[in-house]
């Protein structure tokens, strides 16, 4: 996107200099009168204004399409990263979950086996 700019920019740039370019060589030698020559002055401005005004309408059209595509494009991985976010959300709670399950059954194996094994030292020592 910035290439384009800059390309654009130095055609415009390029497009100017080189009316105005144009337009000075052409009045130094044009065989005309002063009144003739202020009016080729005076017409070639309009054209170069004119021509000035639609480039710049076309570079605020460019640019305008230029930032409905960039927040298009910025609305859409926001949405991305919304719905992958809450994936990896609930991959989280899963895993949590199952671990905490893990957890739960490992200790109440030990807290089982504990148990086991006091009552057992218990009949073991009282006899």
């Amino acid at each position: 996107m910035s290439d384009d700019r800059d390309e654009f920019g130095a055609f415009l740039v390029g497009f100017v200099v080189g009316g105005l370019t144009g337009a000075v060589v052409a009045l130094l030698f044009a065989p005309q009168s002063g009144e003739e020559t202020r009016a080729l002055i005076k017409d070639k401005s309009i054209e170069l204004r004119d021509r000035a005004s639609q480039s710049a309408e076309e570079v605020l059209a460019r640019a305008e399409s230029a930032a409905a595509e960039a927040r298009a494009r910025a609305d859409e991985l926001t949405k991305i990263a919304r719905e992958r976010a809450t994936e990896l959300a609930h991959e989280v709670r899963e895993r949590g979950t199952g671990l905490v399950n893990e957890v739960r059954e490992r200790s109440k194996g030990a807290i089982d086996a504990v148990r086991k094994s006091t009552k057992g030292g218990d009949a073991s020592a009282a006899g």
